[in-house]
């Protein structure tokens, strides 16, 4: 992000309203390679085809805002390999963790990983490292450090099947998983900050607490989440969560949450009631139905009925309910963001 999309950003989570209002979408590999002319593999591969990726991005579309921005990631391999699990590439597919095990006892006994020297970690910073100099060239910054959630990491080491059960077979057990792969992200937070100075944002993605029941989420998802969202001291605290999000919605605040995107199937005013009038919301178009494959006119008519809609334009930032999707296509964004103005 520039300068001044950084300084609206924090403007909106204050509570100031803008006319337009501001667009954004989080966008990684699942859409950006392909849209940029390149298999995902090559995306990963190097930091050339990483870079002009986003750089076309931001550069096709200058009034929207790309959260986290320049995001240095392996699809959801990054945590999960420094915990030893095994990473399947394919040259366009999105790559995949496969479980380390599901005997929650050996995974109870897991030490936390380096993230100075563990899994894909190390490469995710050398990248940025590598490519820091053209970003600021650009005009933008770093300005988020980024993980998968706690639960998002337990459900690829064990299987989300059998982490679930062992929730409420084996709390005892899941919840020292937790504590070990949450001391793990405080560390890999921490290290993304001290690595680059302009950070003041955090974001984490974890789906995975939308199949929580409410004690289950108080019990095994609030504590870890606040921990992790307090490694450092940021201006930003960014949550993901496409799956179930109101059972979640009522903690934001007291988590430390204060910018949270949320699935379409979730309403805004509904997400408003649920979430408190602290949290920014971002959202909440649907991404695959409309963004992917509507017509750029129905793109521009559904944004437009969201405006419509809203009962209060303040702390909102319009976007998919989701990340940006594979298939969206240039003349589908343009219509969003024509939509807007």
């Amino acid at each position: 992000m520039t300068n001044e999309q950084w300084r609206r950003l924090l403007a909106v989570l204050g509570g100031e309203t803008f006319t337009p209002p501001p667009a954004a979408f989080i966008i990684d590999s699942p859409w950006l390679p392909n849209w940029a002319g390149i298999t995902i593999m090559n995306y990963y591969a190097g930091e050339t085809k990483w870079l002009e990726a986003n750089l076309r991005a931001v550069n096709t579309f200058p009034d929207a805002w790309f959260l986290p921005g320049f995001w240095s990631e392996y699809g959801m391999c990054t945590e999960p390999s420094a915990f030893g699990a095994k990473c399947i590439w394919n040259e366009d597919e999105f790559p995949f963790a496969e479980k380390v095990s599901d005997d929650i006892d050996r995974l109870a006994m897991l030490p936390a990983p380096n993230p100075h020297t563990d899994g894909l970690a190390p490469f995710v910073l050398a990248r940025l490292r590598q490519t820091e100099p053209a970003i600021k060239e650009a005009g933008h910054a770093i300005r988020f450090a980024v993980a998968r959630g706690p639960l998002n990491i337990a459900g690829f080491l064990m299987g989300n099947t059998d982490f679930l059960m062992a929730m409420r077979m084996e709390p005892d057990k899941t919840h020292a998983l937790l504590q070990t792969i949450t001391a793990f992200l405080v560390n890999w937070l921490q290290l993304q900050a001290s690595a680059f100075p302009t950070i003041d944002g955090i974001l984490l993605l974890d789906d995975v607490v939308g199949f929580c029941g409410d004690a289950d989420f108080t019990s095994f998802a609030k504590p870890y989440l606040k921990q992790a969202f307090a490694a450092i001291d940021a201006s930003v605290r960014f949550f993901h969560n496409d799956a179930h999000g109101l059972v979640c919605a009522p903690h934001l605040a007291d988590i430390g949450v204060n910018l949270f995107n949320f699935s379409h199937e979730h309403a805004m005013n509904e997400m408003r009631k649920h979430a408190g009038d602290a949290v920014t919301l971002l959202g909440n178009i649907p991404p695959r139905d409309v963004m992917a494959q509507g017509a750029p006119d129905a793109v521009r008519d559904r944004v437009s009925q969201l405006l419509r809609e809203l009962d209060d334009p303040r702390r909102v930032i319009l976007s998919c309910g989701g990340g940006m999707p594979p298939g969206v296509s240039t003349e589908n964004i343009r219509a969003f963001l024509s939509g807007v103005a």
